[in-house]
């Protein structure tokens, strides 16, 4: 079998190339390990800015789709200190900057905006070798493959495709956080609803912080986030959600307890989300036939735009693709040139610093003064 272009993952950045090529005229197939598009939890809120994300959103020519499920008034911010004060707020204003979505609609809109069919799912990738001329063979856990003249690889953190390109992998940053779910809140958790408040929420210090938003449907969504060995996470038993809880909470003993509820009080088991990356600059040289984008390319802790940046090289992607389709070629170089600047401009910027849990600079007020800087 061989197809014009093989995405591997269906995650938002690989949906975006998918749905730019297709407004091009470019036929894609895209082969997905879940079994389903509703298979597995697809994660919180997003905020998609103006400066990158919703660009991709209009290159895919979604735009009115994607203000469909905006959901209102969830660019509130509000940063508090550790003993509960509320040190900086701001409304949502509607200017539509950062709009928040969740992540899971998102996706969605980006699938039903494909041909029937594109995504090809329950295709578990097990490895991916070189033919020659710039062709690949993708083997798939049921013992299938597929060969193709363009690989793309958009499969995360822990890419099949990518060492094809890079020796790199992944290793851990030093954080994780462990993310728990309060539902109802308004009615069932009073405090804990006021104390998010309409949008998103962040109590940082050096090492620890809380990270909550008000999702859809009265739902509070918290990430509690520790600077600690992976071995400091093994010793707790996350299979006892009671006592996991507990102990997580016992590291905040002398933060509010309206902070604290947020973790104690939870309505779900406490889900642990360690974080990882790969080098901040990570390149490679130009191999015939096949790229990467989004984590594939340049995983990083969370730092409020890999959603964004992988949306957007998915829309570069497409658009160089269809600019230059008698020089595949020269269209992934220029792509991946600027795809890799990009990348590790945000990975080593300022900001990016400021939004490590293990930094110094995670304060409340240095958060605050980047916001004060943005002019958010």
């Amino acid at each position: 079998m061989t197809t014009p272009v093989t995405i591997i993952g269906a995650g938002l950045g690989g949906l975006t190339l998918a749905r730019v090529l297709h407004v091009h005229g470019i036929p894609a197939t895209v082969h997905e390990a879940d079994p389903s598009p509703s298979a597995r939890a697809q994660g919180g809120m997003l905020d998609i800015h103006d400066y990158n994300g919703q660009l991709a959103v209009e290159a895919a020519g979604l735009m009115d789709a994607f203000r469909a499920i905006v959901l209102d008034g969830r660019q509130a911010m509000r940063v508090l200190d550790r003993d509960g004060t509320v040190l900086f707020e701001e409304a949502d204003d509607g200017t539509g900057g950062r709009p928040e979505v969740m992540r899971g609609e998102l996706r969605r809109m980006l699938i039903d905006s494909l041909p029937a069919g594109t995504v090809r799912w329950g295709d578990k990738v097990t490895g991916a070798r070189s033919l020659g001329d710039g062709r690949h063979e993708v083997a798939f856990a049921d013992g299938s493959t597929a060969v193709t003249g363009l690989l793309v690889g958009a499969d995360g953190a822990w890419s099949r495709v990518r060492p094809l390109l890079s020796a790199a992998t992944p290793e851990y940053a030093g954080t994780s956080v462990v993310e728990t779910y309060l539902h109802d809140a308004d009615t069932r958790h009073p405090v804990a609803a006021k104390t998010v408040g309409g949008g998103s929420m962040i109590a940082p210090s050096p090492g620890r912080q809380f990270f909550a938003h008000r999702e859809s449907g009265d739902t509070l969504h918290i990430y509690v986030a520790l600077a600690e060995p992976l071995d400091w996470f093994a010793a707790i038993d996350f299979t006892d959600p009671a006592a996991a809880t507990a102990r997580v909470a016992a590291e905040f003993a002398d933060w509010a307890p309206e902070l604290t509820a947020l973790i104690t009080d939870t309505d779900t088991a406490p889900v642990l989300r360690p974080h990882y990356a790969l080098p901040a600059e990570h390149r490679w040289d130009r191999v015939p036939g096949v790229t990467l984008l989004g984590d594939a390319a340049h995983l990083t802790v969370p730092n409020g735009e890999g959603a964004n940046l992988a949306m957007l090289d998915g829309a570069d992607l497409g658009r160089a693709i269809a600019a230059r389709p008698d020089d595949i070629e020269a269209a992934l170089t220029e792509y991946e040139q600027v795809m890799l600047a990009r990348s590790a401009d945000v990975a080593t910027s300022e900001d990016a610093a400021i939004h490590r849990i293990d930094s110094q600079d995670n304060t409340a007020h240095g958060l605050i003064d980047m916001f004060t800087e943005e002019g958010r």
